[in-house]
């Protein structure tokens, strides 16, 4: 069955608590900015989010990249509000020393976010040039318990993304590879991780003044970082503030508030390379389009 909001005024929403999303969400779910309608929030990781669009469950959802192929039939993908960007791609962690050879991960079982994400994409590109003799299994885990599986070994290695970044070490962990990194190398593009989606049936005006609506979320945050302080840490899962700044620093950029050319290019080389790999259906150009902003 389809969830939809329960009032005419209300839009049922799902983003993840990460500081990141709540960063650029706090003004629009307050009120503080101007918008069609109010988001009615629930909070939920990326693998969850995958899952509501995909069943067409809510309205508009903060889902990966790599989901968008099974999604863009019944939604949208809002030029703004999502995460891309730079020096800000998963890693692939391991209880040793990386000794820098990812041949390593050959037959090895590798815990990953989700097999929807944009993280698993990368990593598949990645492995099939780089672990010549192939992975072992690939178990998925909640990316909060991936590292602690990886320092206890439950797994091999683990795939990590969000605030990973900044504290592997404290798990005693070791970075194999970026894929982050490997990703810019090959393409010269942004990395593209987490989009936002509406529902088409809104209507293309609909969807104009929801993304405006986000556009000045983010803008607001910007420009009162503090106002959302309280909300961001509420919903961080225990993060240290340093931590969580550290994650809105490398994850809202300026193409959270508008994609523009290069956010679509690598939007467009993501689901093509993917496409091509067989790890993704082929999405035909003009299923990326938004109202305004590409053709």
């Amino acid at each position: 069955m389809t969830a939809t909001s329960s009032s005419s005024d209300r839009l049922a929403t799902a983003y993840s608590p990460c500081p990141n999303d709540t960063f650029v969400f706090h003004a629009w779910a307050h009120g503080l900015v101007p918008g069609p309608l109010t988001p009615e929030v629930t909070f939920a990781d990326i693998d969850v989010t995958n899952g509501l669009a995909e069943r067409g469950e809510l309205d508009l959802l903060k889902i990966s990249y790599a989901a968008l192929p099974w999604v863009l039939d019944e939604y949208a993908l809002l030029p703004c509000g999502g995460a891309l960007g730079r020096g800000c791609g998963p890693l692939v962690l391991t209880g040793l020393a990386a000794s820098g050879d990812p041949a390593a991960l050959a037959g090895k079982t590798v815990a990953v976010p989700s097999e929807r994400s944009t993280a698993y994409l990368l990593f598949r590109l990645w492995a099939a040039d780089a672990v010549p003799g192939g992975l072992g299994e690939v178990v998925v885990l909640p990316f909060h318990e991936i590292m602690p599986a990886v320092r206890d070994g439950k797994v091999d290695a683990g795939l990590v993304i969000h605030e990973a970044r900044f504290t592997y070490q404290q798990y005693g962990l070791h970075s194999l590879a970026d894929m982050g990194e490997a990703w810019e190398a090959a393409t010269g593009l942004p990395i593209p991780l987490g989009a936002i989606v509406a529902r088409r049936s809104l209507g293309a005006e609909r969807l104009g003044e929801l993304a405006a609506a986000i556009r000045a979320s983010v803008e607001y945050a910007w420009a009162q970082p503090q106002a959302s302080r309280d909300y961001v840490l509420a919903h961080a899962q225990e993060m240290d503030p340093a931590v969580a700044d550290q994650h809105i620093a490398l994850y809202v950029n300026d193409f959270t508030a508008e994609l523009g050319p290069d956010g679509y290019a690598a939007v467009r080389a993501l689901l093509d390379r993917a496409a091509a790999a067989g790890l993704v259906p082929p999405v035909a150009a003009e299923a990326l389009a938004f109202p305004g902003v590409i053709g």
